[in-house]
């Protein structure tokens, strides 16, 4: 309790400081570099529309920076004015209505993408919005954002708007979790737009439904923690909303599955959790939806697997090579590659193409820094 106090009383203080920068009217808060990018590179998610340019964002923890590509055919091609200096340490990313968001410690930033991918700061009055999110994702229609607040044991639901990319907090939605500590990890909306699912870390996860129409989210249920020593780090939901997938570390970890019943109730599939390397940290789906990727941070590895009803066998090869400390997949708006970032460098980022012959197994094709290696490469966020 002591602790959420002083988190309360720090966060009251950066707001309050922050409000001294901006003014009342705009809550745009101007940062050092943002707008410029510095330097050279060559290397948590998307919703809505985004550019036609097939590109992937990669936020870097240890440089305060983002790093942004073009991916072509096997390649990843810089674009102009990266890595794009934000001054603060990004905490979570997602790409939605031609706009990067950002999460930094007591704000949520907005970044206009410019048709040849390069970064800019909105005018004011379009800015930032006074949210500690530890994980953000946006509904598949890109009118709504929910994060996960650093705060307090809360999720926040904030309105977008589409043109300008301004983001208003609509509404708090608080949960609890019995006999466990809290560590939110991720948040992800349901393809039809219906459930939230947020990883809590030690705190198992929790569940709600959610109306695109009017933007309301109502915890539903929760999923508790396996034990103490248990750690659910990320999650994934199939294009039909039918199985949750969770990356989850510790004692019986590895690859777990669900199916999803009315409500978003949870029921685990035979035979899960299926086998992992150490410690993963974020799960991802093939364009198919056949195919599953999870990275495991202490093994520098991503486990792959087929899946058919949920139930995963692994692939070929697997698990396959990456960078140090892996940390966060994607798929990119193709649906041809993966995308691997590495906080620990070596390299920041790997793309991957398919197998054609052997179905799902993963191919590096090429890798790249995203700054003074290692940067501290945390997050992916691919326009689609």
């Amino acid at each position: 309790m002591v602790g959420q106090a002083m988190q309360r009383r720090w966060f009251a203080a950066m707001a309050m400081g922050l409000m001294a920068l901006t003014g009342c009217d705009g809550f745009f808060v101007p940062v050092n570099g943002a707008g410029t990018g510095s330097g050279s590179g060559s290397g948590s998610g998307s919703g809505g529309s985004a550019s036609t340019t097939n590109l992937v964002y990669v936020a870097n923890s240890l440089t305060n920076t983002v790093s942004g590509f073009a991916v072509g055919t096997g390649t990843l091609t810089n674009v102009p004015n990266m890595p794009f200096a934000i001054g603060f340490t990004p905490q979570a990313e997602v790409v939605a209505s031609n706009f990067l968001f950002v999460a930094g410690p007591g704000a949520i930033y907005p970044y206009a993408v410019g048709a040849d991918g390069s970064l800019s700061t909105p005018s004011v009055g379009q800015g930032a919005v006074l949210v500690f999110a530890l994980a953000m994702d946006v509904s598949p229609d890109g009118k709504w954002m929910v994060a996960l607040d650093g705060i307090n044991t809360q999720l926040d639901v904030l309105s977008i708007n589409k043109t300008t990319g301004a983001l208003a907090l609509t509404s708090t939605v608080p949960y609890s979790v019995t006999n466990a500590q809290v560590l939110p990890k991720m948040v992800k909306i349901s393809p039809d737009g219906t459930l939230i699912y947020a990883a809590l870390g030690t705190g198992g996860d929790v569940i709600f439904t959610f109306d695109t129409t009017t933007g309301v989210a109502v915890k539903t249920g929760a999923l508790p923690p396996v034990s103490t020593k248990t750690s659910d780090n990320a999650v994934a939901i199939d294009s039909t909303t039918s199985h949750l997938y969770i990356a989850r570390s510790g004692v019986s970890g590895g690859l777990a599955v669900y199916t999803i019943g009315s409500g978003g109730v949870l029921t685990s599939v035979a035979g899960s959790p299926f086998a992992a390397g150490a410690q993963p940290l974020s799960v991802v789906l093939g364009s198919t939806g056949k195919y599953v990727y999870v990275a495991n941070g202490n093994d520098g590895t991503i486990s792959g697997y087929s899946v058919v009803s949920g139930v995963a066998t692994a692939l070929s090869g697997s698990p396959y090579a990456s960078g140090v400390s892996v940390r966060a997949l994607a798929i990119d708006k193709s649906g041809k590659y993966l995308l691997a970032a590495a906080s620990g460098g070596s390299p920041d980022l790997t793309i991957y193409s398919f197998d054609a012959t052997v179905a799902g197994k993963l191919n590096s094709v090429t890798i790249a820094t995203t700054g003074i290696d290692p940067a501290g490469a945390i997050a992916i966020a691919a326009t689609h």
